[in-house]
């Protein structure tokens, strides 16, 4: 039981680094959650047993990790509205080749 919950640990941990660092960062947060949940459980069933910690404590970093990297994105990221103008004026161009697109079918 200890190893499987150290092995989803470990992936879950793995996959919140690799989208915290991401333009996809804001989903980092379910698999980090996941993470902090099965290096818990498997902190709890090695309570009794004498062994090695060290990768329950490599997962805890790992969460801890991209939990920053997230939060940091999430605040200090700023989105930048381009060039609008250039944007309308092709929408109006559009609509306008469109009505007359229209005007120019004949309607039985």
């Amino acid at each position: 039981m200890k190893k499987t919950l150290i092995i989803l640990g470990f992936i879950t941990s793995i996959l919140a680094l690799i989208l915290a660092v991401t333009p996809l960062s804001k989903m980092a947060y379910i698999p980090s959650i996941a993470a902090l949940i099965f290096g818990v459980l498997a902190m709890y069933t090695s309570k009794g047993k004498p062994s090695s910690k060290k990768s329950i404590q490599l997962i805890f970093l790992m969460t801890i990790i991209a939990l920053a990297v997230t939060t940091y994105k999430a605040v200090f990221n700023t989105v930048e509205v381009g060039n609008t103008e250039q944007l309308e004026q092709k929408e109006e161009q559009l609509e306008e080749e469109s009505l007359d697109e229209l005007e120019d079918l004949e309607i039985d």
